[in-house]
Order: structure tokens, then sequence, then C-alpha cells
């Protein structure tokens, strides 16, 4: 493997939603003793980074993303000594921890909003976007949380307006002002001092609003049924051009220290998400690319949005792929637990970093919320849209005893009905689950430069329903065939992929030896890895 390869862009991460990954105290909510009890199961996985959503302390309104001290643990979650057992053993087995970064607002219990709040001549009043009603009166313009509702809160202390683009307890801090920067970066520089590897930053693209504050033009491809937030096209309320210097200096700020990686949540169209990447490569190492999660599940859709990512990459930009994490409905239920593994198959081999969101490996699912049992803020704030995440953070299925092995005590969110048959325990012994094929995947692509690092080429298919394309490093060419679909299907080789090759690895269990490529049969749901 060539030295000039960093581990980010080597290796896997794996997302832990830390509420649902394991239980240590039996209060029905994960914490960090519990994913330090389970480290065993990640480095026998095969994942190379671990990345935690928020662990700060929080009153929890949005579950974390509502944060109260950037530089603390939330005692549900644990103390900081806690913290730092689990950062030593995730370095002693070799892997990495990356922690979320929360930039674009507060908890309205920080310290700091609570100083912002208290008068108009506070000298934090600036740390937030305070402004006074329009000139008929109500909010100073048009904007629209995500979470429902306008983006202005009316504050009768002060008789002013603040932001918040999302929930009512999260207002926006104002990153205009040079005191906010200062602390974040503060902020930042304390967990990287600690040895923390890196940050997933969260809604980066939010973090600057529009100078004048205009109201956003109505969308007119807007249907109803819809989020309510998307009837707006957003172009005063974010991805504003001003955001890039500040990424550009967050960036400076990490390449001081050794390899440490930021990783930016923004949910745009590839025009606008490359400029993350910066003009010299100068801001995020990796922009997040959500197409798998939002794209519908079919062959040529994907081959062309590919391409498309492929092309549109500046020089030196990095590519990466999700296919879910915690905002986004689980993919076993969007496609189907069949297509599962296929899914598992395209996310490992494409080129660049993949992240995996915990129990995916095991086709979890979206589990019912029962009414009055919903806790995510986006369902409650536009109930009745299907929006709520509650449905993907559910506990990890562990075994198939009570609660699927999460907690003694109560779960604060319902474990699946079929967690007897879908767990970790169970999933480990048979070498036809979903979790026995991961880990194959998983140390197929870490023994494997072409998978890792090698180049990625499309090859065409006339085949409806199949995506084919091949990896290839130094002397290793690797063809990989996946049927997008529930039906048997005829992949026919073409002049990049002819002749004959060896299975490495397939969906179906016992696919071996030596496969015709003029028309190989794929089985429904089958996905393999060929090598030329």
């Amino acid at each position: 493997m060539e030295d000039r390869y960093l581990w980010w862009q080597k290796g896997v991460i794996y997302q832990i939603y830390p509420r649902s990954f394991m239980d240590s105290n039996d209060d029905g909510v994960g914490d960090l003793p519990g994913i330090l009890s389970r480290l065993d199961y990640l480095e026998w996985l095969g994942v190379d980074a671990v990345w935690l959503s928020p662990i700060y302390p929080s009153p929890m309104a949005d579950f974390g993303y509502d944060v109260a001290d950037h530089t603390g643990i939330e005692p549900l979650f644990g103390t900081m000594p806690d913290f730092d057992r689990l950062l030593a053993d995730v370095h002693a087995r070799g892997l990495k921890l990356i922690l979320d970064l929360v930039p674009n607002h507060t908890s309205d219990q920080h310290p700091w909003f609570l100083e912002s709040r208290s008068s108009h001549d506070n000298p934090k009043r600036d740390w937030y976007i305070w402004r006074d009603p329009a000139p008929g009166g109500g909010p100073p313009n048009n904007w629209l949380a995500a979470f429902g509702g306008s983006s202005w809160q009316w504050d009768e202390q002060t008789g002013q307006y603040y932001l918040h683009s999302f929930a009512v307890e999260q207002p926006d801090l104002n990153w205009r002002n040079p005191d906010v920067e200062a602390a974040v970066f503060d902020a930042i520089r304390f967990w990287l001092d600690k040895g923390v590897d890196g940050f997933r930053v969260d809604v980066i693209f939010f973090m600057i609003k529009d100078e004048l504050f205009r109201d956003n033009p109505p969308n007119p491809n807007f249907k109803p049924g819809q989020d309510p937030s998307g009837s707006q096209l957003q172009i005063y309320s974010n991805n504003r051009p001003e955001v890039h210097p500040i990424i550009q200096r967050m960036r400076k700020l990490f390449d001081e220290y050794d390899e440490r990686v930021m990783i930016g949540e923004i949910y745009l169209p590839y025009a606008d998400l490359m400029r993350y990447y910066g003009l010299d490569n100068d801001e995020a190492h990796l922009p997040f690319n959500f197409q798998l999660i939002l794209l519908p599940w079919k062959a040529d859709v994907i081959r062309e949005t590919v391409r498309t990512y492929e092309t549109a990459l500046p020089n030196n930009g990095w590519p990466n792929w999700v296919l879910g994490n915690h905002d986004q409905h689980r993919i076993a239920t969007r496609i189907g637990r069949e297509q599962a593994p296929v899914a598992n198959m395209l996310l490992l081999t494409l080129r660049g970093t993949p992240t995996c969101y915990y129990g995916d490996e095991l086709a979890m699912v979206n589990v019912e919320i029962p009414p009055g049992m919903a806790h995510d803020p986006q369902e409650i704030g536009k109930p009745g849209l299907g929006l709520g995440r509650d449905p993907e953070r559910t506990p990890m299925q562990w075994d198939s005893g009570p609660n699927a092995g999460f907690t003694s005590g109560s779960p604060w969110l319902p474990v699946a009905a079929d967690y007897p048959e879908y767990n970790v325990a169970v999933e480990r012994d048979d070498p036809a689950s979903m979790l026995t094929f991961t880990r194959q995947l998983l140390a197929l692509r870490r023994n494997s430069p072409a998978l890792n690092v090698g180049s990625y080429m499309d090859v065409p298919s006339d085949a409806p329903d199949v995506l084919s394309f091949i990896r290839e490093h130094a002397e290793q060419r690797l063809l990989i065939v996946l049927n997008l679909s529930h039906e048997a299907r005829v992949f026919s080789g073409s002049t990049q992929a002819a002749g004959s090759a060896e299975v490495v690895l397939s969906t179906v269990p016992g696919r071996s030896g030596q496969l015709d490529l003029t028309e190989l049969a794929l089985a429904p749901d089958e996905g393999v890895i060929l090598r030329l």
C-alpha cells in the first residue's frame, strides 16, 4: 500500500449514535462506558474509525445537537475520565475517534446565550443573531426553520427576535463576530489537543447568513404535502459565499495537527458541494456526499450520479459515500432487506471513504414509534409527514435477550420486534448472515489496494437493473457487478471486462470459482466481486 494515502482515505468510518449503542448503567440510554465495552466488536467487525454523534452537555431538545458546553461531557453519557478511557482504548486498538462539532448554533441554555439574552448591552449580545421586528411587526423576514415554523423567536425580555435555523431551543451563532470564531476554534483545539482524530461538522454550510437578511424566494418546484421548509429557495439563509473563508480558517487549525480530518455535513447539489473542498483543497477534507441516501435505487440513476460526482471532483479532491445516518431512514427499510447486502457492497467498493451507520451491518430496519413516544423535534414540529428520525435511532441489537441486550432498564426508544432474529450474537454465528457478509466485505476492502485507493472505471451494462464498474490499482483489477433487482439478470461482458473471472466475494453464499463474463448469470439481489 502506498504511504501517500492517509488513514481517512483508506479507512472505513462507523457512526455511533451514543444514546442507542450500549447502556452500561441500565437507565435506558446508551453511554460512553457502554461504547467502551463494545470496542471488541468494532475491532472484530473491521472498521477503522468511530464517529460519535454529540456527547456534550445538552438539555436534549435536539438530542445533543443543542450544545450547552463545547468542552464538556453530558452526564447522561458519562464523565470526562470515561471519555479519556474510551479515546485511549480506541487508539490502543489502532482505531481513530471522530467527534461531532456543532458550530452553527448552541442550546438556549448555553452560558453564551444566557448572557446574550440578558440585555442589549451585554458583551455577548452580538454572539447571536438578534433583529428588530419587521416594520409592520412580526418576524424580521420570511425564513423558515428546519423543524417547522418561522426561523425567528420573539424574546419578550429584550424586545427582539433571535434566529434559530432549527429548533427554538437552538439559537444560531453570529459567525460575523470574530469572538464567536475564536471561542469555537478554542473548543476545537481542546479536543484535538486531547488526541481526537477529527470532526464531522454539523450543517457547516449554514454558518453565515445574508448580511441584509433578505427574504428567501418561493421554491417553484414545491408541492403540497412536502416538508414545509422546502417551500423556499434558501439562498439567503444558508450556503452563502461568505462561509468559505471561515471554513478555510477552520481547516488551517486542523492542519496544525497531524492527519486530523474535517468532514462537512452538506446537503447540496454536486455543483455547490464541490466548492466545500476549497479552491486549493483548503476547506473540508470530505464534504459529505449523501446521494446514495437520497437517490432512487435504480442502476442507471446511480451509474450517472457516480459519473457526475467523479467528474465534478476537484483535483486531489477525495471522494466519499454515505448509505445511512441518524437523520435518514435505514437502508434496509428504504430498499428492502434482500437488497441490503448489495447496497453495502456498493458502499464499500465505490472509490472513496465510506461511512457506515451502526446496525446497518445487521440489516436493522426502522422501528415504528407508538403514538406519544416520539422524541424527535422534527416529528413533533411537523407531524404526519413521515419526517421523524426516531425510527432509525433505535437501540443496537446485540443479542436475543431482553431489550436486545442494549439495556436492563427501559430503553429510551423501543427495540425492533424482530431483534431475536437480527442481532450480533445470532448473525455472528451464521455464515449466511448480513453481519458475516459485511465483515468479509470490510476485510476484503482493507486488504485490497484496488478497493481502498484504486481508480474507478464505469463498465456499461445492457442488463436492466445491473450496475457494474472496475476498481484497479497496480496489477489488481476487480470487477463489481450488482443486481439491483429482485429478479435474475444476465450481465454481458464488454471490452473492459471480457473472458472469465474469479469470484472473490458474492452476496450469494457458496458462489466461487471461475465465471464466464460473456453471459454472467446473476441471482436475484446478487452482488459479486470478480478478479479479472
